[in-house]
């Protein structure tokens, strides 16, 4: 079984090169794909990446707060975006932002008390004022808890962003969303790659617009 799984463990050194070089192949050729899907993302959605920038850049400068939250590895994501905007580095502005995936003792009194449905909309009535920014990450699109979350940023009257893959799911129905980008790829990895360059893509906008401000 463990030869099967891990073929190179056990492999001679002769079978060294032929190992390497699937390696290397496979390698290139999802080189590749994450490429070519960026830059489709790029054309397809250049104008809305456009708009959700300096839609978040006109309530950051309004005073609002930017509230990120996501399940499993887009929770990972929620947390680098809004460590992204808030300790930037390297003489940026830093904004106020906050991942609702970061604390766990709030999160894991949600779910046992009300929900897991509820974590993120919960996190938001008590938090957010319509001056704010709601973004809901999703691969899929499907995650009931972000989508509710989504929907409770809209009756607060937030900004809300959503990125999502695979078609958008309840996501691109749920008509709460203003910024919707959906990634144009069925592969969880490649999605979440592309949807870590679109955030990046957003701050460097945000930066510039509030920079143009002043």
């Amino acid at each position: 079984m463990t030869d099967a799984l891990y073929p190179f463990l056990s492999s001679a050194e002769s079978d060294t090169e032929p190992l390497l070089a699937t390696v290397a192949r496979s390698t290139a050729e999802k080189a590749r794909e994450i490429v070519a899907l960026r830059r489709e993302v790029l054309t397809l959605f250049g104008p809305r990446i456009a708009a959700c920038g300096a839609a978040l850049a006109e309530a950051f400068a309004a005073g609002g707060r930017l509230f990120t939250f996501g399940n499993g590895g887009s929770s990972t994501d929620a947390q680098a975006v809004a460590h992204l905007f808030l300790s930037p580095g390297d003489g940026h502005r830093g904004l106020p932002a906050m991942s609702l995936t970061a604390d766990v003792a709030l999160l894991t009194a949600l779910t046992n008390d009300i929900g897991f449905d509820a974590v993120f909309a919960r996190q938001l009535a008590a938090l957010g004022t319509g001056a704010d920014i709601a973004m809901g990450i999703s691969t899929s699109g499907g995650s009931v808890n972000v989508v509710r979350g989504l929907q409770e940023a809209r009756r607060l009257g937030m900004v809300t962003v959503g990125l999502a893959g695979s078609g958008g799911g309840q996501m691109a129905e749920c008509g709460a969303v203003d910024h919707l980008l959906v990634i144009p790829s069925s592969s969880v990895h490649r999605i979440q790659e592309a949807q870590a360059t679109v955030c990046h893509v957003l701050w460097e906008s945000v930066q510039r617009a509030l920079d143009k401000a002043v």
